[in-house]
């Protein structure tokens, strides 16, 4: 499918699409655009989680712990899932608990944007809002996390490969191309 088509196409989302990968990986630009060229809301777990409780995920891992930022996050993506269907974007690591992969396989589809290793490195490593990446030797944090996280992104249920170079729009439409693979996720309308 090539772009100008898609211009002159409609879509129907037929069941929320749910982002899931590394930081870095590009679900908030990615999820953004798709919401824009499909036509359904964006939302953002962590972006909810914070508007809730008034405060950072950092001030919310440091006041009250991760275990209790995990509770909120499952209830948030929950609420979030109960509308119609939309693009959202969640935390690197929502997807690691099986509730939240059940949840999100109950009520939408989970999406991977799967970008390698030297390519997430390149569009973290000058940003000081990850805080898991405030360490003293943050590539190598970068490449344990993306090594114990890796299996669990690959129980989803699409995965787009991010092409280093590729710019929002050419991984948005690969993205839609995968999404219209499954009939019962999004369909084209002329």
């Amino acid at each position: 499918m090539n772009s100008d088509h898609a211009i002159s196409s409609a879509y129907r989302l037929k069941r929320s699409v749910v982002l899931v990968g590394m930081m870095g990986s590009g679900k908030s630009a990615i999820g953004r655009a798709l919401s824009e060229k499909l036509c359904v809301p964006f939302l953002d777990s962590d972006a909810a989680i914070e508007a809730a409780a008034n405060a950072t995920i950092a001030e919310i891992f440091a006041r009250d712990g991760e275990a209790f930022f995990r509770e909120r996050e499952t209830e948030v993506i929950a609420r979030l899932l109960s509308g119609e269907p939309c693009i959202l974007s969640t935390g690197g690591g929502a997807f690691l608990a099986e509730r939240n992969r059940a949840l999100i396989d109950e009520k939408g589809a989970s999406v991977w944007l799967d970008a390698d290793l030297k390519l997430l490195w390149e569009r973290v490593r000058h940003k000081d809002t990850r805080p898991l990446l405030r360490t003293d030797n943050p590539f190598q944090t970068l490449s344990d996390i993306f090594d114990v996280r890796q299996p669990i992104y690959q129980l989803a249920q699409l995965r787009v490969d991010v092409q280093p170079g590729a710019s929002i729009d050419e991984t948005t439409q690969r993205t839609i191309e995968v999404l219209l693979s499954e009939d019962h996720i999004l369909e084209l309308i002329t």
